[in-house]
């Protein structure tokens, strides 16, 4: 289950469908990525083909990351079996 965001845009996406806060390019990819977060009980629930999972290092060690496109990722962390602070990121 999803338990917060950190990204309004996405946070409106998932809610609503809006498109508002994010690229539209994006959305169906992150409208399968926020299905399958809303469902996944672990990271590696999210180990789907091509969407690069991989943990973050450093101060954002306990912070997930999947590809969204180019240098877009939707960055989370679990609080148990929750998403958690989901993210919508150019970080690169």
């Amino acid at each position: 289950m999803i338990r917060s965001f950190r990204h309004d845009g996405v946070e409106r996406f998932y809610r609503t469908g809006s498109k508002a806060g994010i690229k539209p390019k994006h959305a169906k990819r992150l409208a399968a990525q926020l299905t399958l977060l809303e469902v996944a009980t672990q990271p590696s629930d999210l180990g789907v083909p091509n969407w690069h999972l991989h943990e973050l290092k450093g101060d954002q060690a306990s912070r997930w990351s999947i590809w969204v496109d180019e240098k877009w990722r939707l960055t989370f962390e679990f609080e148990g079996t929750d998403a958690a602070l989901l993210d919508y990121e150019d970080y690169h």
